[in-house]
């Protein structure tokens, strides 16, 4: 495996794409446990991440993960953007030395960082159901040697067996179950979105 800052660029191009396409699939999960925004908010945050882009036109990886970064605390309402800006501002820092990155091992180390950011910014452990349940699997698969599809296909859906602990949804308490988080889907499409820059 190897990505170069163009790989990143793509990857993260894809996911500005298929958030657009999933805008109303992601605001439909948030209506029945939050505010019923978080497809708008996202679609919102990748098109100032595209116009920033265009501005800007990092050349590293690192500078790229920075511009997403600053989009989506700037554009993204609710949770959502200081979550995701925080994951991506960590992984700005974690590849700061980085002209590209050769194995799973170190992507799931990266990616690792990022959680670590969500976790610290919301104060969310596994399960809490929030975006952790699908950004730590994903860690966690990356650094042993690989990342599926149906990995983060299952990360996603068992977010619907639980009982939300964080956010707007943690009110419901009970009631939340059934409902998988809209923060957890939409990091399943950038895991998603990741796979199709990371195999061959």
């Amino acid at each position: 495996m190897n990505l170069t800052t163009e790989s990143i660029q793509t990857w993260l191009n894809t996911f500005t794409t298929a958030i657009e396409d999933n805008k109303a699939y992601l605001s439909d999960l948030d209506t029945p446990i939050g505010d019923g925004d978080h497809g708008n908010n996202m679609a919102r945050g990748v098109a100032a991440y595209q116009e920033a882009f265009q501005k800007q036109s990092p050349q590293t990886i690192s500078d790229t993960f920075k511009v997403l970064s600053m989009a989506l605390i700037s554009k993204v309402g609710g949770a959502s953007g200081p979550l995701y800006g925080s994951a991506f501002m960590n992984m700005t820092k974690a590849t700061k030395e980085l002209d590209e990155i050769t194995s799973y091992e170190a992507l799931g180390d990266i990616i690792a960082e990022g959680l670590a950011g969500i976790k610290q910014r919301g104060k969310a452990e596994f399960e809490d159901k929030t975006m952790v349940d699908v950004w730590q699997p994903a860690a966690e698969a990356l650094q042993k040697g690989g990342l599926s599809k149906s990995d983060i296909d299952t990360a996603e859906a068992h977010t619907s067996e639980l009982v939300a602990k964080k956010g707007r949804a943690s009110y419901l308490g009970e009631r939340a179950i059934g409902h998988i988080d809209p923060g957890a889907a939409s990091s399943a499409i950038l895991f998603k979105t990741l796979l199709t820059v990371i195999e061959p």
